[in-house]
Formats: structure tokens, sequence, C-alpha cells
């Protein structure tokens, strides 16, 4: 019997518009839908919220007063739900001791496989070190030849007063009346006191005779084993065993040529004599100060000064500013006395710092006479580090570099003494995962049977996980790989790998764009990996936009049928197929039937990638392109690439091939360094960038949070709420009141309402329970004191203001270019339906990323939506300065995207193509790090790096048109699924006739329950 489906009743969360939907169990389902429909709403923070929610209301009071409080959300009832589990699409991990390791479970597992099967080996002599029980002991005799005659003795020692003459009564009242001395076996007694008369030397070490053994043909003996257990108990954990030559040897005389052998149950090199501690796996953790090195204390890397940050443009002089912080106004003395004595030693101060001698420059690192050199003021700088802008200005100049005494392993040498296969767990941990599989599959082979079945169910253990990873595309990746040095896409992919690997049933997980960061490649093994999360009986819903992953889902739900307030409906429930008959979606339109918004995949396209291949192959001047030359960061190979200016370029290849390595880390961190900007990021080897001279800027538009603030809103960020204020300001009335333009913050005093301080709202605080947040009862949620509302701009107050969309504001402020130039980037982008007040931290992840990308973009020579008359008069006015305009074509700027796609849905991504070529078209260049395919079908340039990830890529597969990737899809992942999406379009448009359509007026969608 299946189970009952999860029912959602009349949710009202943010833009939802009383949905009520089912979502079956057990089953893969999809939420889809332009951005700002309500994706997030109905997945996040309606079912998923509720689910926790309930799930922590099981806890004691006590309990849950430790854990994080959840709202209930606004929804009448959630029927048959799930315990939930969400993964996001952010990496909220800063800790720089968390590892790719650490975040998988797979170290914790490493740690005891080394820990109990792994063999140490002396760090002074490379012996093994061994320890044994007197078990092991008994096995090792009892496997010498039948009838040899031992010797077993218990060296005890003795010099330096460790012995006394009570503990050699001691002995002998055991019943241990001998002793080997000069390979001869000597009563205890007068020996001892032969020591004690002086007539004989006391020994380093005195050799108890315990027994005297044959070796018999029985696996067991109780006498040996007695004998043995009371050798260890004398002597500490030794004992020595010497064999007699033959059957007919008496054991009584001479032995000068017979062989002692020592077992220890100390841990012990038999070399050296070197004793360590016994293993374990807290010696295996650098988050332990068991295992931690003691120099960088776990972390495998030390500070330092960086002088790569102190001197970021090596053609700069010294007298131009080379050691970048002397040229700050409050170190003028330092650069004066770095000049005055550079000229005692004729050392020229206008060289170039690249040609300046060896010689030179150490001087100027080391100083001399008055001037004190970097390092001295470095030090000097640190006696002052308890002044706030001193340590942020020493954070900017300092580097990372691998601990000098653990060589960046993080561990103690006795950690890294120990070896599996020849390996430590150090090397397997900066191996790519592909290849730790292997390690982990061939290490039973080398086991003994004993450490055979100890180490069993850990490989089962860990080659599970290595290998959920490895399936997720992520085989590039290392275990010693921080984790926030992840991105977005593969830390989910991480967490869901993990969510795989815990074996957990009956639970509903919540994605959000697992697809994110993913090369089309590797979208059907993440699709397999979800339907089998489905199959062990759990619930899988996933915020998505990928064709693929729509097309492979048993269910799915389509939002919209726009976003924002024209959001928050269904559009459509069921299967897959079934949604190829609905007109009216938007999703149905743009992944079935109309191939013409799919954008340029051949002919189109074709007229511009010819121009800028012609330009690119043959030898033209430097205003047409610029060049990266011998890229060696990270696992870039030696490549040298050139771009295309003035064009849509696209990077692509698979996940780790090394597309941000080149883009971020290697061209915008050169530019920013060589302009002292962004320090702290690091910038990888090169050859020479050339070309950049021809750019005003290089800008980048990355993942980075946006900020999450309540206070932090649309006009806030794009700072289109300065002008405003100061439009309300200017009011006849606001002046008569003189209540000036910071009367209209609300996140300052002086004009807003103080019982909420400008947030509208309350919080109180309800101890055990999740707080309630209220409506202010002063301000009745509008914000500002009475004085500040009753000024009024074309009939609204403030408050009035803030709760348009941009699309109305833009009408309302007609009169006023300076806010239609900051409000009109956010209409081009798609962002038109958000109200002006709505916090940040409201937006979906698309919304949030358009929102980033409209900061950007240019008010001018953008293509305004349609409008009213008074939009028509706005374009008019803003197009009237031709001044302004032509300084943004005279000043050209690179513009880098690092997956701009991200959250956004198939009509989305049309909208962000278009303003990306309105940014072309005034005059700008355009980089994007992209995997969408229908995006970059619709480059005029595309490079592709790879073959694969990690080690295996860095190289460039391909470059050109789109057409040229096409061509190229035998070698070219990107190219074959180019093609692959070209005839899946064409099959759609084949098998119907009539082309989809919106519908403008009356969509059709799921009715809401009142």
């Amino acid at each position: 019997m299946s189970s009952p489906a999860i029912e959602i009743q009349s949710a009202r969360v943010n833009n939802l518009k009383n949905v009520s939907c089912k979502i079956p169990q057990q089953a893969f389902t999809v939420v889809t839908g332009p951005s700002g429909s309500g994706k997030s709403s109905l997945a996040f923070d309606t079912l998923f919220a509720e689910g926790q929610r309930r799930y922590l209301e099981s806890f004691s009071a006590y309990a849950r007063q430790f854990l994080a409080r959840i709202e209930k959300p606004d929804v009448d009832q959630i029927l048959n739900i799930l315990p939930a589990i969400a993964l996001q699409q952010k990496n909220g991990i800063k800790n720089a001791r968390s590892t790719v390791g650490t975040a998988t479970d797979i170290y914790e597992f490493l740690r005891l496989l080394y820990g109990n099967v792994g063999q140490f080996f002396c760090p002074t002599c490379n012996t093994q070190v061994t320890a044994y029980d007197a078990r092991e002991i008994e096995q090792q005799i009892q496997g010498l030849s039948v009838g040899s005659k031992l010797i077993l003795l218990a060296p005890v020692a003795s010099q330096k007063n460790k012995l006394l003459t009570s503990d050699i009564d001691d002995f002998i009242k055991q019943g241990f009346f001998r002793v080997f001395v000069d390979n001869t076996i000597t009563e205890l007694a007068p020996y001892w006191q032969a020591i004690q008369d002086n007539i004989v030397e006391q020994p380093e070490q005195l050799d108890i005779v315990v027994d005297r053994y044959i070796v018999k043909n029985k696996p067991i003996d109780k006498r040996l084993f007695e004998s043995i257990n009371n050798a260890l108990m004398l002597s500490h954990g030794l004992l020595d065993i010497i064999q007699l030559p033959g059957p007919k040897a008496d054991p009584e005389k001479n032995a000068t040529e017979n062989p002692r052998s020592r077992f220890q149950t100390q841990f012990s090199c038999r070399q050296c004599q070197s004793v360590f501690e016994p293993l374990s796996p807290q010696l295996f953790s650098f988050n332990s100060p068991i295992g931690a090195c003691s120099t960088c204390e776990g972390y495998g890397r030390i500070i330092g000064i960086d002088l790569d940050k102190i001197i970021p443009n090596k053609g700069l002089s010294l007298k131009d500013g080379a050691v970048h912080p002397f040229t700050r106004p409050a170190y003028n003395d330092v650069m004066d006395d770095l000049i005055s004595e550079a000229r005692a030693r004729k050392i020229s101060v206008t060289t170039p710092w690249q040609d300046l001698k060896e010689s030179d420059k150490r001087f100027v690192i080391e100083g001399g006479g008055r001037y004190e050199g970097i390092r001295g003021f470095f030090d000097w700088m640190e006696t002052k580090k308890y002044k706030v802008h001193i340590r942020v200005m020493l954070s900017r100049y300092r580097g990372y570099y691998p601990c000098t005494t653990c060589d960046g392993s993080r561990l103690k040498s006795a950690a890294l003494a120990v070896q599996l296969n020849g390996l430590t767990i150090f090397e397997v941990c900066n191996k790519p995962l592909t290849d730790v599989l292997e390690f982990l599959k061939a290490l039973p082979e080398t086991l003994s049977e004993q450490k055979k079945a100890i180490a069993t169910p850990l490989l089962e253990e860990l080659t599970g996980r290595v290998s959920y990873l490895i399936s997720m595309g992520l085989g590039y990746l290392t275990l010693q790989r921080q984790f926030r040095t992840l991105s977005n896409g593969e830390a989910q992919r991480i967490n869901l790998a993990r969510a795989l690997g815990s074996g957990l049933t009956e639970t509903l997980y919540v994605l959000d764009e697992p697809t994110v960061g993913l090369h089309a490649r590797d979208t059907n093994r993440l699709v397999t990996l979800l339907k089998e999360l489905s199959k062990k009986g759990n619930t899988v819903l996933v915020v998505e936009h990928d064709p693929d992953v729509m097309l492979a889902a048993d269910y799915i739900i389509d939002m919209g049928p726009s976003g924002g307030q024209d959001g928050g409906r269904i559009v459509f429930e069921g299967r897959p197929a079934d949604l190829k008959t609905i007109d009216y979606s938007v999703t149905a339109r743009y992944l079935f039937k109309d191939t013409k918004s799919q954008g340029r995949f051949l002919s189109e396209a074709d007229s511009v990638n010819k121009q800028v291949q012609a330009k690119l192959t043959s030898k033209a001047p430097t205003d047409h392109w610029f060049e990266i030359r011998e890229a060696i960061g990270n696992n870039l190979k030696n490549i040298s690439v050139r771009f295309p200016v003035k064009q849509l370029v696209c990077v692509t290849g698979v996940s780790g091939s090394g597309k941000s390595t080149l883009v971020k880390q290697t061209l915008f961190a050169h530019h920013e360094h060589l302009n002292g900007r962004s320090l702290e990021l690091d910038a990888m080897p090169h050859g020479g960038i050339i070309g950049l001279d021809q750019f005003k800027e290089i800008l980048l538009v990355d993942q980075s949070p946006l900020g999450r603030s309540v206070r932090s809103n649309a006009v806030t960020y794009t700072k289109a709420y300065d002008e405003i204020r100061k439009v309300f300001a200017s009011t006849r009335k606001a002046v008569s009141m003189g209540i000036t333009a910071s009367a209209f913050s609300f996140n300052t005093t002086g004009g807003r309402c103080e019982p909420c301080e400008g947030l509208g709202t309350l919080t109180i605080d309800m101890q055990f329970m999740a707080d309630v947040t209220m409506e202010c009862p002063q301000c009745f949620g509008r914000r500002f004191n009475e004085s500040v509302l009753a000024i009024e701009y074309n009939g609204k107050p403030i408050d009035k203001v803030l709760d348009l969309t941009v699309e109305q504001a833009i009408d309302f402020f007609a009169d006023s270019p300076k806010i239609i130039q900051k409000l009109h980037p956010l209409m081009a982008i798609g962002l038109g339906y958000i109200r002006l007040g709505q916090s940040t931290s409201t937006l979906s992840g698309g919304e949030t990323q358009r929102l980033k990308l409209a900061s950007y973009l240019p008010a001018n020579n953008l293509p305004m939506a349609p409008q009213s008359k008074q939009g028509s008069k706005t374009k008019k006015s803003k197009t009237e300065n031709p001044k302004k305009a032509n300084k943004i074509r005279q000043e050209p700027i690179l513009f880098l995207f690092d997956e701009p796609t991200t959250g956004l849905h198939l009509s989305d991504i049309e909208r962000l193509v278009q303003a990306l070529r309105n940014l072309i078209a005034a005059g700008h260049s355009v980089v994007v790090i992209e995997h969408n395919i229908d995006f970059i079908a619709q480059s005029d340039y595309c490079i592709e790096l790879g073959p694969e990830g990690g080690n295996s890529g860095g190289h460039v597969v391909a470059s050109g048109s789109i057409s040229v990737l096409q061509g190229l899809s035998d070698t070219s992942p990107t190219g074959y699924y180019l093609n692959q999406r070209v005839k899946k379009l064409a099959i759609s448009e084949k098998d119907d006739e009539k082309q989809c359509t919106v519908k403008e007026k009356s969509v059709p969608v799921k009715p809401c329950h009142q």
C-alpha cells in the first residue's frame, strides 16, 4: 500500500496565495517556475519549516532552549508530513579547520582505519615499530621449529640505583633464582652480593631467567603463556628470548653465538629502542592536541607578511610607490627614509622593481641605516595592533604559507610515520577522490587476515561514501580541501552525498537547485542518485530549473504565472509529460515548444561568431582581444587563453576543470593586485596578461552573499533611496517644517519610529517557544513618526512609496530622472514586480543574484519595458544627456560573472542574456563562468576547460563559436550536450504543429482556497 501524499492546505507564506497542493511520498518531485513565483516559499519556508518545527516540538522544553527556534509558517494545515532535512544553495561553513574529509565523515573513518591497522615506521631509522601482547608472543614462539631450546629472560634496568636489594629479595620470593650474565646462567643471590661488594660491576640490564623452554608440537601451552606473562610483568613489558643452537646444547653453558630476540608490549623501535605512544584514532586528528601539529595548531598554515601583496605591481619603481603600504600618507616618513637611504647606497629609485638587482631588493626588504626595511616596519606595526585600524591594515598584507614543521599536513610527525600500503593519511587526503577509491579497493590485499577482519567494516563505509561523492561529479576534489573554498553547488552535492550515505528512510529531503555548478554531463548522475534516494523510501522535493531534471521527475509543481505579487499560485501539478498540454505555463513554453526562445543555437549566432573568430585567428590589434599567458595556478596546465572584447564570452567546462582559477584567481586577482585592491585574494601565477589597458575597470559579480539584513531592501541596495529621500526633503512642507533627508531614513534616529527602530514590527521573546513578531502598536507598521508621515510627494507619504513595485515607482517618479536611473536596471533585469521596501531577506536566490547584477548595469542604453506615457517621457529625458551616455561608451569595463543563471528560470535566462547584451552594446565586455546549456548557446564565444576535473583538468578543450564546439562534440562535453539540446527542441517543435503562446489575460490557475 502506497503512503498517503503530503497535503499542504492554504499556505500564505510570503507571496503564496492560499496555495494548496499534494506531494506524493516516496517519489521525486520538482518545484519550478519563474523567479519570485513562490518556489522557495512553498518548499523551504512552508513545508521544510513545518517539518523541522514539529520535530523540534517533540523535544523537552529544557532541550528546546538550546536549539534554533522556528516560527510556525502561515498555513492552515499540513497533513502526513515527514521529518525534514534541507540542503540549501549556500555554503555556510567558514571554519578553516573544516575540510571535505571532516564534513563528509570520511576522515573520521580514515582515522579509525589508520589507528587500528596502520603500520608505524620509526622516524629515526625507518624500521617498522611493533608492539606485542602475550598471546602474539606465544604464537611467535610456537612458530619456531619443534625441539628448539629457548631461555626466556626478563630484562630489568638496574643502573643508577634503579634496583635495590629489596627488589632482588622480591624476585627471589616470587621464585626467580637465576640470572643470565655473560651468556651464562648463574645464581641471582650470589651475583647480586658480588655487585654490592664491588667485586662485579653493576650491569646496565639485569636479565632474570624466567624459564627454559623446548618448543613443542602444539598451538597452546599453558606453561609458556604463564612464563611470558611473568617476564612481561617483571620487566614492565619486555621479553628477551635466547635460542640455543642445537638439541644437544646445554643451556647452563656458554651461549655466545646464540641469537637474542626481543618482544615488547611497548610501542617502540627494535633497532634504536625509541619508545612511542600506541596508535589511536586521536593521533590522526588535527582538531585534537594529541594529533595536531604544535606549530600551526592543526591549521596546516602559518601566517606572515606576503611580499606579493606588499609589492603588488612589480612594474612600479620605489619612487612611484612599488612598496604599497608606504604610499599611505601616515607613513610618508618611512617612504622618505627608504628613498634617502636608497640614493645614498646608489640604488635607483626610478627603476621598476622587477628590474632591480637582488641585492637592492634585499635592502628594501631587510633595511639598513635609518631605513628599517619592510620586515622591520611590520615588526613595529605588530606592536601597535591593539589599535583596530592597524589590525585591519596588517590583515591586508598578510599571507598564509605551509607550516614548516608539518609541511601543511596539520599533524604531528608520529601520525605521519604511520602508513597503509606505503601511504600516510596525509598523502591519501591529498589525492583526488577517484584515486582514494582505488587505494581503498586495493588495501585488503596488503593486510593480514587479522587486520583485514578489523578493516573490512571501515573499508565498506569508506568505499560507499567516496563512491557517492564521485557519482556526484566530485571525483576531482581532495579530502584535504577546505570546505569553505567550495562553491555553493559543490557544498550542496557533498551534503547530498552525506545524506545518501547515512541510509535514512521515510525522510523528507528538500533540495535547492542541486545542479548549481554542475555541468550538463553530470546531471544524469545526479538524477539517478535522487531517484535512488526516493527508492529507499524517502520523499525528495527539489527546487529546480534544469530541463533534464524536470523531465526526469516523477511529479512536477509549476508555480507562477509570474513573480512577486503576480506569482504565488500553482499553475500545474502532475506528471511532467502532462505539463506539455498546458498552454498558459511559462515553463511548458520554454521546456517543450518555443524553440525561438531558447536562443541562437545555430544560424542566428554564426554571423557574429565568424566575425569574432576572424579577429582571433588573424593577427588583429590588441583592441580586439586580451590574453592570459602561461597560467599555471592550481590545476591549470600552463595554458594561454585569448578572450575577444565587446562580446559575450562564456568560460565553461566540467566541475573542477579550472574555470574559477583562470577567471577569478588569475585574471581578476592580477588586476586587483596591480591596483592595490583585494589584496586578501591570492593571485595565481601566470606569464603575463596583455590587453587589459583597454579597460577602465574590471568588475566581478560572483555568488558571495548579498547581505541578509532585514533593514536592507532593493532601493537601499541600489542607492535609489538616497534620491527618494532627497525628493521628499525638497517638498515645500518638508522645507517649512525643517525636515531634512536624514529624517526619512529608517536606519537612524530622527524620523523613524523609535519603539520599533524603523522596522515596523516588534519581536517578542517567548522563552522556550518561537519568537512572536507583531505589528508595532506605535506606527502600525509604517516605520516613521507622524511628522515624517505627514510629508507627501505626488499625494503619497514615504511608507506608501516604499510599498510600490519597481514598475509602479518608475511611473510615479517620472519627473525625477536620478531615481529612474537607479530603478531602471531593476526593471530591465526582470525585477519590476518586487516592492521598493521589500526586505532582501525575503528574496529568492534568483532574485538576489539579479539584484546584485542590476547594481552593475548602466541605466543608459537599457531597453525600457513597456510603460505608460510617463515612462516614455522618462526614457526620453534620460537619453537627452549625450555627454553621460558618451562617457559610458568611452570608458569600457570588463565584467566578470560567476554563474549568473543561478536560481533563474528558463524565461529569466532570456532577460539575463538581453541585459548582458545591453552592457556589450554600451561598449563593455562580458566574460561569464557558466554551465547552463541554454545560456551557453546564446554566447558569442566559448572557452571550454577540461577534459576532467582536478589533476585531469586545466587544459583548453575547445575555443571558438558555438558551432565550433558543436563540431567538436566527440572531444567537447559542452559541444555534445549543445547538440543534444538542439535535437530535443527539434523533436518538440516537430511534435507540436501549433506554437504555444502565453495568454496575457485571465491566466487559468488552480483555484485559491478562500
